[in-house]
């Protein structure tokens, strides 16, 4: 690997890359299929990472609404990052850091810091070959030290922002040796009225990728079904690749099983011969089968988890999602989750909570839907209903105690009602002279320490707890005395801070100020999201209800 002394490459990072690029259209899955790849890579003995680019202007995601981009998803290390980077630390079973996640806006900004400097000796600073230098620099450096380096180029192939990222991608091929460089591209493969598989699409978009200097090595078909041979032929020939570099990537029912798809069609196995590492692989009978074995593990019965919020939109909630998930394969039951729309649950959503077996409330900000959440947990705290609220739902649980059991008419947090008579929840004093609103909250990995004899401390078994943050707001200590006069309890706290609020006298009534979910995986399923569905088990009997097939 060739070293650039005027960006500083190092000739030691990294080793084989994949870029995936999409085309057609975005929300196809390439990143589900790239971290699908990349879990197989890993079974066969490799030390796999992967960065995500996303070509948007925001240094980060923390700023950006859910109803656009989906979750933001909080790295140990408090980087805000796309959600992309939550479902390759699910699937490789390892935590990223904010150097995994490229943006835009944090590349230009760090070349525009760089020219205020005076770094670039009176050079013109341009997208080529400044930008695109950085852009390397970044993925090179997140690689270092691992076997392969996964390279997922968020949005579609064509769009203008993704230009530079591209460029880079192609002056990145020519720097390495044809070995260490594989380029897979994810398109969609539609049927017409006829039921016939069209190729068309795929086609315009490579030759889109080929117009700016990329010639993909391997294309997957994203279809509602395998691939028919006639079309992968037909691929093959008019995009210029071998027939056997042609994969289905068809849809399944459940994420979590694509890897096994992915491995069906050969697609790591032709990845390992192209990149020349396949001799190194361990041999198949020794290679990690724990992902299958937790995926196609039986469930015994199936329960249905309310999840009240305010965005109606799954990716919104994605990691509370895959977390009532982890906990069902922990637990080997089906968790269904039903939406409750916070905002409209008192005119028609009430039924719903009375259809569930649990409740879950998730974070989120702003006062719309507050009063919904906090409704929602009224109901689950005077029904015995198994109760998890995080972050906002921790807040709201500590609103509701003070209101309905205080007598404090008018408690809020002062997020929501900056004129509320008793502020239960209040600004974190770190937060008062603060005026951008971009990378500042309480973010990342934070330790909390677990009373004795608590429900958190036999739902952790253990004194402490890491757990990730993201908030501005906490409970208010002026008011701590008074909340845990009665059955309420902060059993979690982080020196001065109230982490875990619970209930001596209900079934399951948990809340955290952290984020569980972002650490929660299919073989390490969180502790809260566990307890919150052993506690139903324990109270019902679901080996009776009917599970899907």
């Amino acid at each position: 690997m060739p070293t650039e002394s005027d960006t500083g490459y190092d000739p030691e990072l990294g080793r084989k890359f994949v870029f995936v690029t999409g085309g057609v259209m975005s929300g196809l899955g390439k990143g589900i299929t790239a971290a699908s790849t990349g879990r197989l890579l890993a079974n066969a003995g490799f030390d796999v990472t992967a960065v995500k680019i996303d070509p948007y202007l925001n240094v980060d995601a923390g700023t950006m609404n859910p109803y656009q981009h989906g979750e933001v998803y909080v790295l140990k290390d408090g980087g805000e990052v796309d959600l992309d980077l939550g479902n390759y630390e699910r699937f490789l079973g390892t935590d990223m850091t904010f150097d995994h996640n490229v943006t835009t806006g944090k590349t230009y900004q760090h070349v525009i810091e760089k020219e205020r400097a005076g770094d670039y000796l009176g050079n013109t600073v341009q997208i080529i070959p400044h930008i695109t230098d950085d852009i390397k620099r970044r993925i090179r450096e997140a690689a270092e030290g691992t076997d392969v380096c996964l390279v997922e180029v968020g949005g579609t192939v064509g769009d203008i922002e993704g230009m530079p990222y591209l460029e880079a991608l192609r002056q990145f091929s020519h720097e390495e040796d044809d070995e260490d460089v594989l380029f897979a591209h994810v398109t969609l493969v539609p049927y017409s009225q006829n039921g016939e598989q069209k190729t068309k699409p795929t086609q315009h978009s490579v030759k889109e990728l080929r117009s700016i200097g990329l010639q993909p090595d391997v294309l997957v078909g994203r279809c509602e079904d395998h691939l028919d041979a006639e079309t992968r032929e037909k691929i093959a020939l008019f995009c210029d690749v071998p027939t056997d570099a042609v994969f289905s990537n068809p849809d399944v029912e459940d994420i979590y099983h694509v890897p096994l798809m992915v491995e069906e069609e050969g697609l790591d196995e032709y990845v390992m011969e192209r990149l020349n590492i396949a001799d190194e692989a361990l041999p198949h009978e020794e290679r990690d089968s724990r992902w299958r074995d937790l995926v196609t593990r039986e469930r015994t019965g199936e329960i249905d988890v309310a999840l009240v919020g305010k965005y109606a939109l799954e990716d919104a909630y994605m990691s509370i999602h895959e977390a009532l998930k982890h906990a069902g394969i922990h637990e080997e039951v089906d968790v269904n989750t039903l939406w409750v729309d916070a905002d409209e649950m008192r005119d028609h959503h009430t039924e719903r909570l009375r259809e569930a077996d649990a409740v879950v409330v998730p974070g989120g900000f702003g006062s719309r839907g507050s009063e919904g959440k906090i409704e929602a947990i009224r109901y689950a705290r005077e029904n015995d209903v198994p109760f998890l609220g995080l972050c906002l739902g921790f807040q709201m649980a500590v609103v509701e105690y003070a209101r309905s059991v205080l007598g404090l008419e008018g408690a809020h947090s002062a997020e929501i009602d900056e004129e509320t008579p008793y502020p239960v929840i209040d600004l974190l004093p770190e937060q008062y002279d603060l005026e951008d609103l971009g990378g500042t909250m309480r973010l990342g990995a934070h330790t909390t320490d677990i009373d004795p004899g608590t429900l958190a401390h036999e739902v952790y078994g253990a004194d402490s707890c890491t757990e990730r943050h993201r908030h501005r707001y906490e409970v208010n200590p002026e008011y701590i005395d008074d909340l845990e006069a009665g059955s309420l309890t902060f059993s979690g706290r982080a020196n001065n801070r109230m982490e875990i609020v619970e209930l001596d006298d209900h079934p399951f009534f948990l809340g955290t100020q952290f984020h569980p979910e972002f650490r929660s995986r299919p073989d390490r399923a969180s502790p809260p999201f566990v307890g919150l569905v052993e506690s139903v088990l324990d109270r019902t009997d679901v080996t009776e209800r009917e599970v899907e097939a």
